[in-house]
């Protein structure tokens, strides 16, 4: 499903020229329209990351958390429509791991209706605006209605690695030791090693997660040993409140739509 026509009609054209059998709609999968949309086993994503939902048309109802934060919506989107056993891939910034609010509730459900095993924190400048902090989220679908996620493990590929750019780009071999950590098994059962304070690849349980308030922006590791008092470097923390300060205005915006909605309904 694609909701823009210019870009749809570009996916037409590539599936056409590469002779893929394929059933692309045109349309808004945060709507109603979603209900086109078949349980796909797979998903990779990389949700749009605007501001707003934004639209004249009212965000589907099965969203169990209505939200004008693209992020969040999609997210719910995706895990909802896996299949059980489905696995998943997600591009996402900083702040939908430490939000409050609708945030937190949107982890508290993945983690119970999904095993979110995996997840990365990419390095500085990669995917999106700068200084925006990126992570991919690897989680499946699980078997039962709740309490799926028992451990999630954390790899941490951004403290002390360069800002990768034009002069720098990020390369396959960069990923290497994550790839190693991660293990074969695409669903993350395969057995791992917590490489300490000190290393790379953390695990944390469900529980130490709860007592954190689901917040998973968890970093342990420091560019500058000697430099105790903080783990963030200056335009990490910059970009972590410029997100919190947006999301904020997001959820203003929400607001003044549902009012707006209720005062046409009423009407």
């Amino acid at each position: 499903m694609e909701i823009e026509k210019g870009t749809y009609r570009i996916c037409l054209m590539n599936a056409f020229l590469h002779g893929l059998d394929l059933r692309l709609i045109l349309g808004d999968a945060l709507t109603v329209d979603s209900a086109n949309l078949t349980d796909p086993d797979v998903i990779l994503a990389n949700p749009p990351f605007g501001a707003r939902a934004g639209g004249a048309r009212r965000q589907r109802r099965d969203i169990p958390f209505p939200t004008a934060n693209k992020q969040l919506a999609f997210l719910q989107h995706i895990y909802l429509a896996l299949k059980p056993g489905g696995r998943a891939a997600v591009v996402l910034p900083d702040n939908v791991l430490f939000e409050d609010g609708v945030g937190r509730k949107v982890r508290q459900d993945i983690l119970e209706k999904c095993n979110l095993h995996t997840i990365i924190r990419l390095p500085t400048g990669i995917f999106y605006a700068q200084g925006v902090m990126t992570n991919v989220l690897f989680f499946s679908r699980g078997e039962k209605p709740r309490g799926n996620t028992k451990e999630t493990w954390i790899y941490d590929m951004r403290t002390g690695m360069p800002a990768f750019g034009k002069k720098q780009p990020l390369a396959t071999a960069h990923f290497e030791e994550f790839e190693a950590c991660f293990g074969p098994d695409p669903l993350g059962t395969s057995p791992r090693q917590d490489l300490g304070e000190q290393g790379r690849f953390r695990r944390f349980t469900r529980k130490q997660i709860a007592a954190r308030n689901e917040n998973l922006d968890i970093d342990w590791l420091r560019a500058d040993q000697d430099n105790a008092g903080t783990n963030a470097e200056p335009e990490e923390l910059a970009a972590r409140i410029s997100q919190l300060l947006r999301a904020a205005i997001e959820q203003i915006d929400l607001l003044s739509d549902e009012l707006s909605a209720e005062g046409n309904d009423a009407r």
